[in-house]
């Protein structure tokens, strides 16, 4: 799925200079971790992202390792843009359930209200508000009941100069409504409404649109998706919103900020012509401010936003640009919280040509997550089955990374495109959801 970019309007975006501060904050790993907002935790990192198959697909290139250590390595958010009502809550729960199975909070960017970008290079979107509102509450469905961070259509509420003012108020009910829609379907998803950046609309102004579009149902705002201005800008700005919302009686509201190339900034604002951008603060929900619960990387480093490049393609020149020069991301500790409850398994990898599987699963009343590692033995191998007995009554709802033969019985479970080819000693990982109790921790691997 192409992950559109939002593009950024206004001359006052394009004459950015400030540099924000590259001391990358502390990443806390433990769900439950210290946290100077409402949220603490590890924040999930996408094994299948754009970035991570790029490094996986080019080991010899002379920028991977570059890429890797410091943007591959890090989470980011996925972006649910593709107007797919029939298949979103699916694609949702696979990675809720690969994010749960992690025991890490995911970030999901919802990017699909009618007439976006105002017909710019990230058009598109729903045909009507009535067909928003059917794709949301097929993608609530999927949130599960854990934490969930969601950010709720970028440039919606800063981006309006195309729309009428009866065209304005209905999507600010349209947005107000998908809010409710998720909070209800998952009360444990923190919701995040458009904010846009520090130097775009006033602080007076933002707070207006938030309010009509109903962040009295949210948990607070974003700014600075896709955009370069620095931390401090923006936390100021943050201050300013949340100030004026409470002169309006609408208290407790809380900002994330994009952090994910707003590291340096000078020249035009398309990143994808310009090579004086880098990353900002490494994404953690540790910021040490009351009124902030995350730094985070909305944008996808390396990721175009339609000038050069198509909108949303992940362009390694970009990437590299982003990341060389850098500082390296921190370092971090082992998670703290108890592993899921099964037992690990007692099988070990192959002396030769072969693969071994392993599974861990964490289980709930009624359904189950489970996490299963690839591991080649003492050669490559470019292809791998694993094959899973499930209990009685089990059924699999989706999976992630890997393509399911059948949902109940045996089940098999063949490699993707992306992580067939697994190097002697090394590991790779899929996951699935399912219903009823979950297998146990012996599955069969076999290498083609």
């Amino acid at each position: 799925m192409a992950i559109l970019s939002p593009r950024r309007r206004r001359s006052a975006a394009i004459s950015v200079a400030a540099i924000a501060g590259t001391a990358a904050a502390g990443v806390c790993l433990a769900v439950g971790g210290a946290s100077a907002g409402t949220v603490s935790g590890s924040l999930y990192r996408d094994p299948s992202s754009a970035v991570v198959r790029w490094v996986a697909a080019n080991p010899g290139d002379s920028r991977a390792a570059v890429i890797r250590d410091k943007i591959a390595s890090q989470p980011q958010a996925r972006w649910f843009a593709n107007f797919n009502p029939s298949t979103v809550q699916s694609e949702v729960s696979g990675f809720i359930g690969a994010a749960n199975a992690a025991q890490q909070i995911p970030v999901l960017s919802v990017y699909e209200i009618t007439n976006r970008d105002c017909g710019g290079a990230s058009a598109g979107g729903a045909p009507d508000l009535n067909q928003y509102q059917t794709w949301v509450s097929n993608f609530a469905r999927g949130l599960g009941n854990q934490t969930v961070l969601i950010i709720l259509e970028t440039d919606s509420l800063a981006l309006q100069t195309c729309l009428s003012s009866g065209e304005i108020s209905a999507r600010n009910q349209a947005i107000a409504t998908a809010t409710q829609t998720i909070k209800s379907a998952n009360p444990n998803a923190k919701v995040y409404l458009d904010g846009g950046h520090s130097t775009w609309n006033s602080a007076s102004e933002t707070a207006n649109r938030l309010r009509a579009a109903g962040v009295q149902y949210a948990d607070g705002f974003f700014t600075n998706v896709s955009n370069f201005n620095s931390t401090s800008g923006e936390a100021n700005f943050g201050r300013a919103v949340i100030s004026a919302l409470n002169g309006m009686g609408i208290s407790g509201k809380r900002q994330v900020i994009d952090t994910s190339r707003n590291g340096g900034a000078s020249g035009d604002w398309c990143a994808d012509d310009n090579t004086d951008r880098r990353i900002g603060q490494y994404p953690t929900t540790s910021t040490g401010d009351a009124n902030i619960d995350a730094y985070l990387w909305v944008k996808p480093p390396g990721e175009a936003d339609g000038c050069r490049y198509t909108a949303g393609s992940f362009q390694p020149d970009l990437a590299y640009s982003l990341a060389n020069g850098a500082p390296n991301p921190p370092t971090t500790a082992p998670p703290t919280t108890t592993p899921p409850t099964t037992a690990p398994p007692t099988t070990t990898p192959p002396t030769g040509n072969g693969c071994s599987a392993s599974v861990a699963v964490n289980q709930w009343s009624g359904g189950f997550t489970a996490s299963v590692t690839v591991t080649a033995g003492s050669a490559d191998i470019n292809g791998w089955t694993v094959t899973i007995t499930l209990p009685g009554g089990a059924a699999i709802t989706g999976a992630w990374n890997a393509q399911a033969s059948g949902t109940s019985g045996t089940v098999r479970f063949t490699n993707v495109s992306y992580n067939g080819h697994v190097g002697a000693r090394q590991s790779t990982n899929f996951g699935f959801q399912g219903t009823g109790t979950g297998p146990g921790a012996t599955a069969t691997c076999v290498a083609s």
